[in-house]
């Protein structure tokens, strides 16, 4: 083959060159679409790119192009563009790849999330290298396999590799993810070893990785040795303080960085200190970072805007949580969901739905969050038909089989609706049933007062071997304090303290309001005096009701007057507590102090309890026409309780005027109510109105009312015995009779030895 030409002509041929045009003209453009992909990726247009390679025909590309192919899956997060890319690799070339484009597959399904596929390349890798190793241990620790990237890390050192900043960097992120501070701390003392101690990024991921795990000082300590912080130091640090609840730590770190200069606030940081803001209640400073914020270019940024919103929220400026929801530029399913759980978390469920509306009108679906934030603000019977709708839109969405859903479906029924219905819903969700389910139906049955079904759940929880959490052995405490059970109440007490519970001061706090509740004021106390300083308001507030509901007045003000000396600040439940006390003891100006204190120093507004308690106090020392003037002017509406409660009041100190007026508002407001028309009966009787009592006996009659019999029950080795006054359908009536009469004979024997005894000679 020849091929001639001459200077200023343009080429050619000879007739035996022409058959290989074709391939010349192929190879050009081979050359042009390989050239065009790389520029694509190097560009980061790699949506185009991946689209480019897809169109090629199946021919072998330069190792290069692939490297630049899995980079662009790796960002694009497409795994089946990567799989496409290694499979194109393993098709087309002739050759192994070396250990360079090893490494970028590996990082690709690293970051594509195919942790397994990318074990099985490293295995048949023939040559691995300290990037082999890294890419292997961050993509286990990106995505959430903590326990295997710390093996593999280990593994690797095996094999004779030494780390460097990056693999360091990426199991320390998850020790951090395993909240391990001390296995965090041995590869610290490791980094320093090998003098990365002072490396930008291993210092940056030790701060990440004290602050998760709650070692905040270590952060902040890490944190002050860095010579240059850069903004992910700051963040890190600053995001730390924020979320321990180190909030004015926050705000003052955020003030010395940009006090410094050297580093420009990004969203990340804002998104933090308005989180800080918000705990804090500074609404004032908050709108000054708001200016900083915009000032900064960040003003109309999806995650500030998100905590900005939530610190207006928090501050109760939701006017200004929705004007600056409306300021973010593109805003994504986070920032809907934020602003739709300001209003729910507020109660305003109308406005909830309508931002809800605007979010699907606007094209973004919601997910399970959108969804449970709707659910939580029906709270009450007037939202129910909301709250069905809802539940109608989770099954045509296919959100029903979501088990974080059923659990607020749950618990939006037990506020709504009846009990019936949230045991329907949760019979239905048999196969989706977690602790948390179970403990939204105890929790339902609470409040329904129901504590016998608690009981009867607990005991199915156990047959079905599904863990106690401490929401559950709190809801059997509460139900044992409801029904004075002793026995089961400390049966649970056992197995809180077995599984770990009992230093829980949640947990604590109840054992301490059941004993109470169950007579068991000396236990209640032992478990007061272990508590020591962390008691908090809800500890002094249940010893001082149990003192006060046990007869023991004195302790319970004794108890008080301690509390107030340790500066912590009462609540309605304390109040309760000392009034009760105070009603016991017949300490009436004492009670009226108390409640006035509560309304003017402490700013509670007093409930139906407290006004009861008022009522009782006043009623029982013989000031009825108080009690009665009480009631009348009270700032809430007076319920059936207090005109009652007075009423006995009446009938104890024979006065028939205010007995009078008390029974018939008892009975205007509830006709059958046997209690009223007996104690104004008696009140007539014991005045001598043997009339006007038959006349009360002639209505009750009238209306069918008939006296409620006493009732009173027992438990004995876990079953309940219920017994009704004059009651003989109980099983083991002949015995309990029996032993009613031994017992009445030997009482009767007593008393006859107790007369002779004090008989003279």
């Amino acid at each position: 083959m020849v091929c001639r030409f001459k200077k200023g002509q343009r080429l050619f041929f000879s007739a035996s060159c022409q058959k290989f045009l074709p391939f010349f003209s192929d190879l050009r453009v081979r050359f042009h679409e390989e050239a065009a992909i790389t520029e694509l990726c190097k560009q980061k247009n790699f949506r185009e790119a991946i689209s480019a390679f897809t169109s090629l025909k199946s021919r072998k590309l330069r190792r290069s192009t692939y490297s630049q192919l899995c980079i662009a899956c790796a960002n694009l997060k497409s795994l089946r563009h990567g799989r496409l890319v290694h499979q194109h690799l393993s098709c087309t070339s002739n050759t192994a790849p070396d250990v360079i484009l090893h490494n970028h597959i590996l990082n690709m399904y690293g970051k594509c999330g195919a942790m397994d596929e990318a074990r099985q390349l490293f295995d048949e890798m023939p040559e691995r290298n300290l990037v082999s190793w890294t890419s292997m241990i961050s993509g286990y620790s990106q995505n959430f396999r903590e326990i295997e990237a710390v093996e593999f890390f280990i593994e690797m050192l095996r094999s004779g590799f030494f780390p460097d900043q990056f693999s360091l960097g990426s199991v320390v992120r998850s020790c951090s993810g395993l909240s391990d501070a001390e296995l965090g701390r041995q590869l610290h003392s490791y980094a320093i070893k090998l003098d990365y101690g002072s490396d930008l990024i291993v210092e940056n991921t030790f701060v990440n990785m004290y602050s998760n795990s709650d070692r905040i000082d270590e952060a902040f300590a890490v944190f002050q040795r860095i010579a240059e912080k850069d903004l992910i130091s700051w963040g890190s640090m600053i995001s730390g303080f924020s979320q321990h609840g180190h909030d004015l730590e926050a705000l003052y770190l955020f003030r010395e960085m940009i006090g410094e200069g050297s580093c420009q606030p990004n969203q990340f940081h804002f998104g933090s200190v308005f989180n800080s803001c918000g705990s804090l209640n500074l609404l004032e400073y908050g709108k000054q970072l708001h200016s900083l914020c915009i000032k900064f270019g960040h003003g109309k940024d999806a995650f500030a805007g998100c905590s900005l919103s939530e610190m207006y929220a928090q501050c109760g400026r939701l006017d200004f949580t929705k004007m600056t929801f409306y300021h973010v530029e593109f805003p994504d399913i986070v920032s809907w969901n934020s602003v739709i759980g300001a209003f729910s978390r507020g109660g305003l469920l109308d406005e909830s739905l309508r931002f809800f509306s605007k979010m699907r009108l606007s094209g973004l679906n919601p997910d399970n969050i959108t969804i449970r934030w709707l659910l939580s603000a029906c709270t009450s019977p007037q939202y129910l038909f909301q709250g069905q709708t809802l539940h109608s839109y989770t099954l045509k969405m296919t959100f029903a089989r979501n088990t974080a859903i059923c659990n607020s479906l749950l618990n939006m029924y037990a506020k709504c609706s009846d009990l019936n219905t949230v045991s329907y819903l949760f019979e239905d969700m048999e196969s989706n049933q977690d602790t948390v389910s179970w403990n939204t139906v105890l929790t339902a049955c609470l409040q329904h007062q129901q504590p016998e079904e608690v009981f009867q759940l607990s005991r199915q929880m156990q047959s079905l071997e599904i863990e106690f959490d401490h929401i559950t052995l709190n809801s059997v405490l509460s139900a044992s304090a409801d029904l004075s059970c002793l026995e089961i109440g400390s049966q649970v007490h056992g197995i809180a303290f077995k599984a770990g519970f009992e230093e829980m001061l949640m947990v604590r706090n109840c054992l301490i309001h059941m004993y109470a509740r169950c007579g068991n004021i000396d236990d209640a106390r032992k478990l007061f005096e272990l508590t020591g300083s962390d008691c908090d308001v809800f500890s002094w507030s249940s010893l001082i009701v149990g003192y006060a509901q046990s007869g023991c007045g004195s302790e319970s003000l004794q108890l008080f007057e301690q509390m107030q000396s340790f500066m912590i600040k009462p609540n309605h439940v304390t109040f309760l507590g000392v009034l009760t006390a105070c009603s016991h003891m017949g300490l009436v100006d004492e009670g009226l102090y108390y409640y006035n204190s509560m309304i003017s120093i402490y700013a509670i507004s007093p409930t139906r309890e407290h006004c009861s308690c008022i009522v009782d106090l006043l009623a029982r020392s013989g000031r009825l026409m108080e009690a009665e003037n009480f009631i009348q002017n009270m700032p809430i509406e007076p319920d059936l309780k207090m005109w009652k409660s007075l009423l006995a009041a009446c009938r104890a100190q024979n006065n028939t005027d205010i007995g009078k007026r008390a029974a018939e508002y008892v009975i205007s407001e509830d006709p059958t109510d046997s209690s009223a028309y007996i104690l104004l009966c008696n009140i007539y009787a014991s005045s001598g109105c043997w009339e006007d009592a038959a006349n009360i006996r002639k209505l009750m009659k009238s209306y069918g009312v008939k006296k409620s019999p006493g009732k009173s029950w027992i438990e004995i080795k876990g079953e309940m015995s219920v017994f009704i006054a004059e009651d003989r359908k109980h099983s083991q009536t002949e015995d309990i009779y029996g032993m009613l009469e031994v017992l009445d004979f030997d009482m009767r024997t007593a008393e006859h030895e107790k007369e002779k005894m004090q008989m003279p000679f």
